[in-house]
């Protein structure tokens, strides 16, 4: 069979743990065979952002404003324990999402992707609920610091001219205190709304926004009065002229009208707000790996993703050779999303047919009772659910001490010892076993013509044999 050929590339962006293995096993089982996919990849696992002191994620972003539509898998956003995890680490990067959406100055938008045999856990709603997040500024760019002694902190604008200045005092403190200063520009809040108010008409949806205004009087009254006026001077009469509403209320009364509502409109939320309230609205539709999400810029650029995380503790699982059961759903909804926006932009309906029907093969698989152990305990389906995981692996061959000599050599027994409990990338057995990197890559290449050594996704390797002793 032919496969589908394509004009323009996707950014593929790579990311961590068991996404990054479910990344590669949906591109190799389920694209590749069937699309001669083109794709400018870039690696956004953290230790090469970290190589790369993170130009890699800016290069990325770039390179989606040039070609339009990107795929991006979950990736590490570093803490302090991920510092501890990572010793190689050399600075706690930002988050490359964050990144992201800072060059690009997109909206995210958030939906669940439903399921007739599995029901929301709020009873009433019956439509899919798209979170609407602003994909600029608030804490993600913002900066802190932890002072010790008593004192007062201020802050101070000075424009580039020279020509305006202003100082406000933040608090005076008696002690310790941590303090963060966050900002939003009014060209990125009018994108958003612009993208929030087009989404909406696009998609025949009413459209919620919600802010704190009554407390941040400033902050979050700028995006309201923005909302309002581009809602009057653009938007009223597409709006009225396609009979759907705009309504704006505070944060906590959206909550509230949220739970109890039916569904079926867009909730624009600022950058933290969707944050919380997509995971929340994933969640209650079924499962956070059942999110679908998109950012998308003033320029028509678009970035697809998993709304969820790298899913840690399966990878964890994985590594140990325990089966796992990990939901790969908006992942594979990422992918097809960003080639069936490539099939449209370029003309090429054959590519976007091809992701709608994969996404509904995804679909009738789950509704044919087979699915990741997140949706079993949600399923209401007359079939039974089946609990689908991956498949088994063959018990390693153990080598007993006095053959080891006469199989391998020396560096390649070191290879083995060292990738026996987990899969390792070459950069980690050469700092495990102190081998020089040439003299590593030829034995992993020795050990995997012996059939000794796999290679498994992220470009780590695995031994296959055990050593006796």
């Amino acid at each position: 069979m032919e496969r589908i050929k394509m004009i323009n590339p996707v950014v593929e962006m790579d990311g961590d743990e068991m996404t990054r293995i479910l990344w590669a096993m949906i591109k190799d089982k389920l694209i590749l065979p069937f699309v001669d996919l083109k794709s400018e990849y870039y690696d956004l696992g953290l230790l090469h952002r970290n190589e790369t002191r993170d130009q890699v994620t800016v290069d990325a972003a770039n390179a989606t404003k040039k070609y339009g539509v990107a795929v991006k898998c979950a990736t590490i956003t570093p803490n302090k324990q991920r510092m501890e995890e990572y010793p190689q680490l050399t600075e706690m990067w930002k988050s490359p999402n964050g990144t992201i959406r800072s060059i690009l100055d997109g909206t995210v938008f958030r939906t669940p992707i439903c399921i007739d045999a599995i029901k929301p856990v709020v009873k009433n709603w019956k439509k899919p609920i798209t979170i609407a997040r602003h994909a600029y500024g608030d804490v993600y760019k913002s900066v802190d610091f932890v002072t010790e002694k008593p004192g007062t902190c201020t802050m101070t604008f000075k424009s580039e001219d020279g020509s305006e200045e202003k100082t406000v005092t933040v608090q005076k403190t008696d002690g310790p205190t941590v303090w963060q200063g966050a900002h939003n520009k009014d060209k990125s809040i009018r994108s958003f709304a612009r993208a929030c108010f087009q989404y909406a008409v696009d998609t025949r949806q009413d459209l919620w926004f919600s802010t704190k205004d009554t407390i941040s009087k400033r902050y979050d009254h700028t995006f309201k009065d923005i909302f309002a006026d581009i809602y009057e001077g653009e938007y009223r009469e597409k709006f009225e002229q396609n009979g759907i509403t705009y309504f704006y209320t505070l944060i906590d009364d959206a909550v509230a009208r949220v739970i109890r509502s039916k569904g079926g409109f867009i909730w624009a939320c600022k950058n933290y707000d969707g944050d919380v309230m997509s995971d929340m609205v994933s969640t209650a539709f079924g499962s956070l790996a059942m999110m679908t999400s998109v950012l998308v810029s003033p320029e028509g650029n678009y970035e697809y993703e998993a709304a969820h995380g790298t899913v840690t503790q399966h990878y964890y699982r994985h590594l140990k050779g325990e089966q796992v059961s990990t939901n790969p759903m908006a992942t594979l909804f990422a992918w097809t999303g960003a080639l069936a926006k490539r099939g449209e932009l370029d003309g090429l309906p054959e590519l976007a047919a091809f992701a709608g029907k994969l996404e509904r093969a995804a679909i009738d698989t789950i509704e044919s009772g087979v699915m990741t152990g997140d949706l079993v305990g949600l399923w209401e389906g007359e079939a039974p659910a089946q609990k689908a995981r991956e498949p088994e692996r063959p018990k390693r061959e153990l080598v007993p001490r006095g053959q080891q000599k006469d199989r391998f050599t020396d560096d390649e027994l070191a290879i083995l010892a060292a990738a026996a409990k987990s899969a390792l990338t070459a950069d980690e057995i050469v700092e495990r076993t102190q081998i020089p990197a040439k003299r590593i890559l030829s034995a992993i290449t020795m050990l995997q013509v012996q059939g000794a050594v796999e290679e498994r996704p992220g470009r780590r390797f695995y031994a296959l044999v055990e050593l006796e002793g």
